[in-house]
């Protein structure tokens, strides 16, 4: 598989070999939409809380007598069915929302969404990306003339200038190849990924 080495103006200058391994595999639909779904699922924090009748404010009188006055039965406000009573089923804190994915499950999934963003040309290899001072102009001038907008940035080693730059660009987002996620790779138009990046990426998921 060759990817596009791009130059400082955006324009391909020549092509770098990538294995087919990783950038050549078939589109899985379903093991991404896994992957993707597992991803937010555990990211969930689950600190969610709600009450039960025995814990909402109320009181044990009865609200009214239990035949005569032509209404249903009540024994007492905390009822699931009034307005203010306790759920009958509550989410508690300890709920866990975690995903289970095999790691083979979760390197093809990455590798098959490489692999289609290549194929859509929305992947390309820079020789290296740094900026010269930690200035979001620098930054934003620097992918301007690129071309590029919204666009991840995978980096071996980013320089704190680079990562400061970044920070106040809603569409972009600089990380290392292990924090480079499933849905950043999918939400991002373009993905950057410097030389050295490559190398850590194809040792990651051979």
């Amino acid at each position: 598989m060759e990817l596009k080495l791009l130059n400082e103006q955006g324009q391909a200058a020549s092509n770098v070999n990538a294995p087919d391994t990783i950038f050549g595999r078939d589109y899985n639909e379903a093991l991404i939409h896994q992957i993707v779904v597992a991803y937010h699922a555990n990211a969930r924090s689950g600190n969610r809380k709600q009450k039960d009748r025995e814990e909402v404010k109320h009181t044990t009188k009865k609200p009214w007598r239990q035949k005569g006055t032509g209404r249903a039965r009540a024994g007492m406000s905390s009822s699931p069915l009034w307005r203010g009573g306790g759920r009958i089923f509550p989410n508690s804190p300890e709920e866990n929302f975690t995903h289970k994915v095999n790691k083979k499950m979760y390197r093809a999934g990455v590798c098959s969404i490489l692999s289609q963003l290549a194929r859509e040309d929305r992947l390309s290899i820079v020789e290296d990306f740094v900026v010269d001072a930690p200035k979001t102009k620098l930054l934003s001038q620097k992918l301007k003339g690129m071309g590029l907008e919204s666009v991840l940035v995978i980096t071996d080693n980013p320089g704190e200038n680079l990562v400061l730059a970044s920070r106040n660009l809603p569409h972009v987002l600089v990380c290392q190849p292990h924090q480079a996620d499933p849905v950043s790779l999918v939400f991002y138009k373009k993905v950057l990924i410097t030389k050295a990046a490559l190398a850590k990426i194809e040792e990651m998921l051979a």
